[in-house]
């Protein structure tokens, strides 16, 4: 833990070298951290904002507006207008790179009417070894990564989180929606609002880890292996069936492989 406290007293010297920022926050343990450590370094100078697309779920979106309304901090809700983007429908493998692109130039935008000029996400040192072409558009627009500046990675952040009673420290890893698209089919909001309403349907049968990955009319979907385990253990294969059946989708199929980020990407090299 010791370790781990350097790191954040580092991450708030970084962030001090700001007069003001706005915070990427969608809600998540890396974005929650991040903004609770802007507040401590900069006070009310800080302004935490969210993108509201058909990409982000719903409950993600509401999720951190009630955060930021409970914790008392500026929060503006933006629209990027994603699925106006040609280069982020067309679905190719440069697709989070546009989507990261539309999404940051819209909230350099927005804070920029109120006086911020720097904006920070949640990146973290793991997040460099994955395929993440978003990351150089964050920095080609300017974005700053403080959390990587600091040297920290997930366990960090989750470590941290948990030590400051942060109710998102074992909160799972969530993603845009449209990573559940296979590259090359085009992203449309039918697909994406299929994709939710499955995924919903998941989290109120408990289920915590997953992915629905659209393949047209068949849901594949990704547990984790405690998830995985439930849905055999406790013969749940009929609730989950008829949930994301409710979705839209003809087949239901649960992955044997269970949960991984970034699986999509497995085309990329493999394919």
């Amino acid at each position: 833990m010791k370790s781990c406290l350097i790191k954040y007293e580092s991450l708030l010297t970084v962030l001090k070298k700001y007069e003001s920022v706005a915070v990427a926050f969608s809600g998540g343990v890396d974005s929650t951290l991040l903004l609770k450590a802007a507040v401590d370094a900069l006070g009310r100078n800080v302004v935490a904002i969210t993108s509201d697309s058909p990409v982000h779920s719903r409950r993600e979106i509401e999720a951190a507006i009630q955060y930021a309304e409970l914790q008392g901090i500026r929060h503006i809700v933006c629209d990027p207008g994603m699925m106006g983007d040609d280069g982020f429908v067309e679905n190719t493998a440069m697709r989070c790179y546009h989507c990261k692109r539309r999404m940051f130039m819209q909230m350099s935008k927005d804070v920029s009417s109120i006086g911020v000029s720097n904006v920070v996400h949640g990146v973290n040192c793991d997040d460099l070894k994955d395929y993440r072409p978003g990351l150089k558009a964050a920095e080609e627009l300017g974005i700053k990564a403080p959390m990587v500046e600091a040297g920290l990675f997930k366990a960090d952040i989750r470590e941290l989180a948990e030590s400051f009673g942060l109710a998102v420290a074992h909160k799972p890893a969530m993603s845009c929606l449209a990573t559940r698209i296979p590259y090359g089919e085009p992203i449309t909001g039918e697909k994406l609002a299929m994709i939710e309403a499955a995924e919903n349907a998941l989290y109120d049968l408990g289920f915590l880890q997953f992915r629905v990955r659209h393949h047209d009319s068949v849901a594949r979907i990704e547990f984790s292996r405690d998830d995985l385990n439930r849905l055999f253990a406790e013969d749940r294969m009929d609730q989950v069936v008829k949930a994301v059946r409710g979705a839209g989708y003809l087949h239901v199929a649960a992955d044997l492989e269970g949960y991984g980020q970034g699986r999509m990407n497995r085309v990329l090299s493999e394919g």
